[in-house]
């Protein structure tokens, strides 16, 4: 039996009725198309599984010195989170010294997301950097079959022959920031995470959980990262009975949220409840009282993950996973021995 046919352009524009400069409009998010032809487009191209050749790609031309990023984040919120801001700044230094640019798209979540990158597989950009890694994460078979070359931001080394990280061990970090509270004395530790799915949330929380046999009562709420949501959620766990006598954030922006509920609700800090933060910042040094975090050089982070995409394009392949620089804890004034331990 002869192999299928494959699909191509002119056959997506006469299944969807249109005429094939129509779809190239659509599949690179040109203007030229009504958005309902473009969805009916791309509804034709999802339902028939068609990708762009790396011979069409090739015979494109030369590279199109240009990164893609796409990140699920509120634009508002965007530059309230010292994390990505020195992020961005890292992966722009490295990929400016090799005359690439940056193209950033902020997207409303994952489906978005892949289609983004679906867009760029056609020659837009030359690599693709991930972030926010999830367990089951479709990204990486879908980058796989757009024959693109990607990098993760994420937690632990990817398996050999998938899209390669630059991790940083969230399972060892927050090792480092639960035990720290345990050894002040604090017994009952609440994590203020962000969302469930993804896998930092996860590893953070197992470490948090094992601690259960070592008479430590943690307790683990998931929210969108927001300072409003973990305000709320401060508010809740500090008017509780069974209130905990330490509470860690998933980030700076959320800490100082917590921090200024506590001091609204008249709750000492770090006397009545000790404060900490997986993301440093300057805020959270200057704040008062200061908060203690786990330190990590984000720009680095940003630095090597350009670093390996920039090689991968070179090589036209997946290279090994590669590991991020180390976090350290920096011990400030938000926490201190639980009052009953004193």
């Amino acid at each position: 039996m002869s192999p299928a046919k494959r699909v191509t352009i002119a056959d997506i524009a006469r299944m969807a009725g249109v005429s094939p400069g129509a779809v190239s409009f659509a599949l690179n998010g040109r203007p030229g198309v009504s958005e309902e032809t473009r969805q009916r487009i791309l509804a034709v191209v999802e339902e028939n599984g068609w990708q762009p050749s790396s011979a069409a790609r090739a015979l494109v031309g030369a590279r199109a010195n240009t990164v893609g990023f796409a990140l699920a984040r509120p634009a508002r919120s965007l530059g309230s989170e010292a994390f990505f801001t020195d992020l961005i700044a890292g992966i722009e230094s490295r990929l400016s010294e090799s005359k690439v640019s940056l193209q950033l798209r902020l997207v409303s979540g994952i489906a978005e997301e892949m289609e983004v990158h679906r867009q760029w597989s056609s020659n837009q950009v030359d690599g693709i950097i991930l972030i926010d890694p999830r367990d089951d994460d479709p990204r990486g078979e879908r980058i796989t079959a757009l024959d693109a070359r990607a990098v993760m931001i994420g937690s632990k080394p990817s398996p050999e022959g998938s899209v390669p990280s630059v991790w940083i061990g969230d399972d060892a970090v927050a090792d480092t920031l639960f035990s720290y509270l345990a050894a002040l004395g604090h017994e009952r530790i609440a994590y203020v995470a962000g969302p469930a799915e993804l896998e930092h949330t996860r590893l953070r929380a197992e470490v948090l959980d094992r601690m259960t046999g070592d008479g430590v009562a943690g307790e683990v709420i998931t929210t969108d990262f927001s300072p409003a949501r973990a305000s709320a959620v401060t508010r809740t766990l500090l008017a509780g009975r069974q209130r905990p006598t330490a509470i860690v954030y998933d980030n700076d922006v959320m800490a100082v949220a917590g921090l200024r509920v506590a001091q609204e609700m008249g709750r000492h800090v770090p006397r009545d409840v000790s404060l900490a933060s997986f993301d440093d910042s300057v805020i959270a040094g200057l704040i008062n009282p200061s908060i203690t975090a786990m330190t990590r050089d984000t720009f680095e982070l940003g630095e090597r993950a350009a670093t390996l995409l920039l090689q991968q394009i070179e090589a036209g392949a997946n290279l090994p996973s590669v590991e991020g620089p180390s976090p350290t804890l920096t011990v400030r004034e938000s926490t201190a021995p639980p009052a009953h331990a004193g």
